[in-house]
């Protein structure tokens, strides 16, 4: 497995894949969760370059070679700047790759953990180009989390740097991103979530009752897997039965 590190139209990211591939090969963007890092997710990398899967992972905005050193509260405040940032910088990246060649035949996803896999539901959203996706630990809704951030904030009094103004442009903004009122646009494509059922950071019920309440028709293309203990991280097995789910479709 060879683990390049590169800078394309100014985002940092390792590019990993093996002498085996070509421009035929299928490619995975890969997306790490907040205050992480890219090189955070190479198990996954490592999976996906197994099943002949080229993988990009990029630095997310402020994370990572970009980082500026900004406090936890600072970083918080900055979130769906981030989220935001992240899923217009998903597709500078798909340009890039078709720049480069490396997607000729089409065979391209996205996936990832957490704030990753936020900015992957958002991508669903708005691009057509997705041909499948790993949604782990994320939401089905922009706006249904910012809600839920404010909320949570003002339970342990924590002050938001938002007018309310502010809050409700900002909410008019995140609801272009929402990915159950994108229907058209994920319908028949293969997705995959993954959510521990005891994750207090982004509520498993969220991506959960989206999924209860699908019809038969968009349920035929989406796998949902629930793991009982387990909290906001991805379990070895969640790992395994992502990557090979990604893998299979874009086979």
């Amino acid at each position: 497995m060879i683990v390049k590190r590169e800078l394309w139209s100014d985002i940092p990211l390792l590019h990993v894949y093996n002498e085996e591939m070509n421009e035929q090969s299928p490619v995975v963007i890969f997306l790490h969760g907040f205050l992480s890092a890219k090189e955070h997710n190479l198990h996954y990398a490592y999976q996906l370059v197994q099943q002949g899967i080229r993988v990009i992972l990029p630095d997310a905005y402020l994370h990572g070679e970009r980082s500026e050193t900004s406090s936890e509260v600072m970083m918080n405040a900055h979130f769906w700047k981030i989220v935001l940032t992240s899923v217009k910088e998903v597709h500078t990246i798909y340009e890039q790759l078709k720049a480069k060649n490396y997607v000729t035949n089409g065979k391209i996803g996205i996936a990832g953990t957490s704030m990753g896999g936020i900015v992957t539901s958002g991508c669903l959203a708005v691009y057509p180009w997705v041909q499948t996706a790993g949604i782990c630990m994320g939401t089905t809704s922009f706006t249904n989390l910012a809600l839920h951030q404010v909320e949570d904030m003002k339970q342990r009094e924590i002050d938001f740097p938002m007018s309310e103004q502010e809050q409700s442009d900002l909410l008019t903004l995140l609801s272009q991103f929402n990915l159950e009122d994108h229907v058209a646009m994920w319908s028949g494509k293969p997705i995959i979530f993954w959510h521990g059922m005891r994750d207090t950071v982004v509520p498993y019920q969220m991506s959960r009752d989206f999924y209860d309440g699908l019809t038969d028709k968009l349920l035929k293309s989406i796998t949902y897997l629930s793991e009982e203990k387990a909290g906001h991280a991805v379990s070895r097995d969640g790992v395994l039965q992502v990557t090979q789910f990604i893998a299979q479709r874009l086979a």
